[in-house]
């Protein structure tokens, strides 16, 4: 199934059920008094985040929701059922707009449930109406609608760190060496599609597809990947040795960083030079002392390396 990180869909909460109006007979009595009862509360909506990242592509389908609405008031005062809440499972990360309202929610911990549409209030059954005055009351109320509203919900990854870098800069790779991940690795643009996480220790990793300059502009993948980055604690900036120019390589994955949101080049970043094993000694140690002008913290590894795979491991823990 496609990784989906983005939907649209529609959403009402239940109506509130009506009020009745009704009367209590009993046998010794000719008439015991006005007996409708209420209607019961429409359903509400919540969305709930759930540890399954990829919650949202089992709404591919479903664009509408619909809680559940409240039952009719009945006879001896008894009030309707209330409508069953509605929960739509999102991943943890999501935000979520309400396009009608403007008002956007962030969930972030899993389990955690965040109310975004009321069920309508039940009716009023006859009953509640009666008085000294009106001892025989046909006054009964509707109930009123459940709110609804059109949402986009939107996946940002939650994760400790977030390889990022031009296409072909070898963090599939990477990834796929240093933790459990499967990223598909190829020597073409786009390797990457969509993300991909692993586990190092008791921390994730996240593949984040290649960027191109102009990404901020939502050229590319654009847009639909940069956002995957402004949760990640610590920026894993790859860079691959076997470009002619790995500053300007540098350089300018870190303006479209910056194009987006300037708070992305306050996070702490990991520079890895990259494919140590495709280029000479003299090219490693040239580079690595130009580069580490514009970042102290820097390694070069190969995955072909042990070594230096390892170091690269410790350094992340360490991180």
């Amino acid at each position: 199934m496609a990784f989906i990180d983005e939907i649209r869909i529609r959403a009402r909460a239940g109506n509130g059920g009506d009020g009745i109006v009704s009367w209590l007979h009993l046998k010794s009595k000719e008439f015991s008094g006005p007996a409708g009862g209420d209607g019961g509360k429409g359903g509400s909506v919540f969305m709930k985040a759930t540890s399954d990242l990829g919650r949202l592509s089992a709404y591919q389908n479903i664009k509408d929701f619909v809680a559940e609405n409240g039952g009719k008031g009945e006879s001896r005062s008894r009030k309707g059922a209330n409508g069953e809440d509605l929960y739509i499972e999102v991943p943890v990360g999501s935000l979520v707009k309400n396009i009608t309202t403007g008002e956007t929610f962030e969930l972030l911990n899993a389990g955690e449930s965040i109310c975004v549409l009321k069920g309508g209030v039940g009716g009023y059954g006859n009953e509640h109406f009666k008085g000294s005055k009106n001892v025989t009351p046909q006054e009964h109320t509707l109930g009123t609608s459940g709110e609804d509203g059109e949402f986009v919900i939107e996946l940002r990854l939650i994760a400790d760190f977030g390889l990022v870098g031009l296409p072909n800069a070898g963090k599939s790779s990477l990834i796929n060496s240093v933790t459990n991940a499967k990223s598909k690795v190829g020597n073409y643009y786009f390797t990457t599609k969509e993300p991909h996480l692993g586990v190092l220790g008791n921390k994730i990793i996240a593949d984040i597809p290649g960027l191109i300059e102009g990404a901020a502009e939502n050229k590319g993948l654009g847009h639909a990947f940069l956002r995957h980055i402004m949760r990640t604690r610590v920026i894993v900036h790859c860079v691959s040795l076997e470009s002619e120019n790995p500053k300007e390589d540098y350089l300018t994955v870190r303006k479209e960083l910056e194009l987006y949101d300037p708070q992305m080049l306050d996070k702490t970043e990991l520079l890895v030079l990259t494919k140590t094993d495709m280029v000479d000694a003299d090219k490693i140690k040239k580079s690595t002392k130009e580069m580490s002008k514009l970042n102290k913290n820097i390694i070069a590894v190969s995955v072909l390396d042990d070594e230096s795979m390892k170091k690269l491991k410790e350094t992340l823990l360490a991180l």
